[in-house]
């Protein structure tokens, strides 16, 4: 089995077929669209092959360490996840075959008007193992 994330994109993936922005929709086109992903993932887990899963809030910021107690916080002037990343799935799958295989049923959840969104998921996988200190050289 192999982990793989599934990322969907608020923006930065090319558009979706059923291009309307969330916020344009109608509550019950967002209720059948919750709706869809939580069957999904139903589905997932009773296949065993369901991890974890989670839409993102609007909301965020970025944070670095500035020195003891300091921690800087910023809302940009770089590309945020916040603006780009809607929200992820965790599956464990056989292989990517099966892993781009849920990817396309995950894009057909439905949208504005009821249509499926038909949108791009982003398809990683995990990394397997860690890279020795002599795979990575930094120069």
């Amino acid at each position: 089995m192999a982990k793989y994330l599934l990322l969907k994109h608020y923006r930065g993936a090319p558009a979706a077929v059923n291009d309307v922005p969330m916020d344009q929709w109608t509550p019950e086109e967002i209720s059948a669209h919750v709706q869809y992903m939580n069957d999904f993932a139903a589905r997932l887990e009773k296949s065993g092959e369901f991890v974890d899963g989670q839409a993102l809030a609007p909301e965020g910021s970025w944070v670095r360490y500035d020195g003891e107690g300091r921690p800087p916080v910023t809302d940009g002037p770089f590309a945020e996840t916040k603006d780009l990343i809607a929200g992820w799935m965790v599956i464990d799958v056989d292989s990517h075959e099966r892993a781009v295989e849920l990817a396309g049923e995950l894009s057909a959840a439905p949208g504005a008007g009821g249509k499926p969104i038909h949108e791009w998921l982003e398809v990683r996988p995990f990394l397997a193992a860690k890279p020795s200190t002599t795979e990575c050289t930094f120069k």
